[in-house]
């Protein structure tokens, strides 16, 4: 059974409720002095606390999808993702794993009606990076009206270490997209959904790493070509957009401002705006001054020249750290690029705080982008 499965759920809590309830029973047979007695009531207490631990993290595992499986959790990722050395001028492209339909919309078995979700491993040609990633299709890619059309596109990252699965269930994008075109706010748009951690365990915090992965050319370049070579998606920075939560945020814009030519629109939910240098990257800049200082978003808005590139950028006045930032790249961001924001009263750093935010970031990511 998986980690987020509810039956494992279950059995956690009910393995908690009846150490509980043997704790309360035994305990007065347990009331004795010696050594045998201390070492029971020790073990018991133990026990309890153990599975109650054990079901708590479940439940809240499974309501924020922090790990997908158990060797999401363990540390012993398997999914597809690794950096893969090949010969130069190895040709990029995509293939398709897998298919299924979108979870939580109507008509599910027809793709005209629901859509439909590809799993697909992506190969970047001048990067050498393999990845894992769902790629949301509407149903409009498969209605005749529509054959022959093309369809803007978004990149959707998920935080560190999240799973693209986040992207799926816990944040449920291809869903929500679904429903805002229903809802005629928003226009039919492919989602590219995957995390930016395309290297794991390690969070390269979407940079090009001297000697190790070059995640930043993976997103800026290989990504989208691989993306438009498949699918009826078009090559302009004006067909394209990111959007992404955390790291996933902070990627997001930090790609959209460096590559204008390739992405016109990025939206960074709880985004943080300067590379984290941790046990979790490692070296990233191998003492590179320049390298550090344009991961620096605010110090690159400075900086350098910028693009005709429009952001979104969220936060809230309770429960984020990063509001003084935030108003701090809202204040730095001239034209001709453009900026908007989301402020909420409150709301953590969080999945509740990101679906609330989702909906009318796609929205504005719709109306940024075009399909010709």
């Amino acid at each position: 059974m998986g980690l987020t499965s509810n039956k494992v759920l279950a059995l956690a809590s009910l393995l908690a409720i009846g150490l509980f309830a043997a704790t309360v029973l035994l305990w007065p047979r347990l009331a004795r002095r010696g050594l045998r007695p201390v070492l029971a009531r020790v073990g018991l207490l133990l026990a309890t606390q153990l599975a109650l631990f054990a079901a708590v993290g479940l439940a809240a595992n499974n309501h924020f999808l922090f790990y997908g499986s158990w060797a999401d959790l363990f540390g012993r990722e398997q999914e597809m993702g690794v950096v893969v050395d090949h010969s130069a001028g190895g040709a990029g492209g995509i293939t398709v794993v897998g298919e299924r339909a979108p979870e939580g919309v109507p008509g599910a078995a027809r793709p005209a009606l629901a859509g439909q979700v590809q799993k697909v491993v992506v190969t970047g040609g001048r990067s050498k990076i393999r990845s894992a990633a769902y790629v949301y299709l509407p149903p409009e890619y498969f209605q005749p009206r529509y054959a022959g059309k093309t369809f803007p596109a978004a990149v959707v990252l998920t935080g560190y270490p999240g799973t693209a699965e986040n992207l799926l269930k816990g944040l449920r994008y291809p869903r929500t997209a679904h429903e805002q075109v229903k809802q005629g706010r928003m226009r039919p748009m492919i989602l590219v959904m995957l995390r930016p951690t395309v290297a794991p365990p390690r969070d390269t915090e979407c940079v090009d790493v001297p000697g190790g992965p070059r995640t930043e050319t993976f997103f800026a370049e290989d990504l989208p070509e691989a993306v438009s070579g498949t699918y009826r998606v078009g090559t302009h920075a004006r067909n394209w957009g990111l959007i992404g939560n955390s790291t996933g945020g902070y990627c997001a814009l930090k790609i959209a401002l460096h590559h204008p030519g390739r992405y016109a629109a990025a939206a960074g939910l709880s985004a943080y705006y300067k590379a984290a240098e941790d046990i979790t990257t490692g070296d990233l800049f191998h003492g590179d001054r320049h390298r550090r200082d344009r991961a620096d978003l605010l110090w690159s808005l400075d900086h350098l020249p910028q693009g005709r590139t429009s952001f979104l950028v969220t936060t809230s006045e309770r429960g984020e750290g990063n509001r003084r930032a935030t108003l701090d790249f809202i204040g730095k961001v001239k034209a001709p690029a453009r900026v908007s924001s989301i402020t909420l009263d409150s709301g953590g750093h969080n999945f509740t705080t990101w679906n609330r935010e989702i909906p009318p970031a796609l929205v504005w990511l719709s109306g940024r982008l075009s399909a010709g």
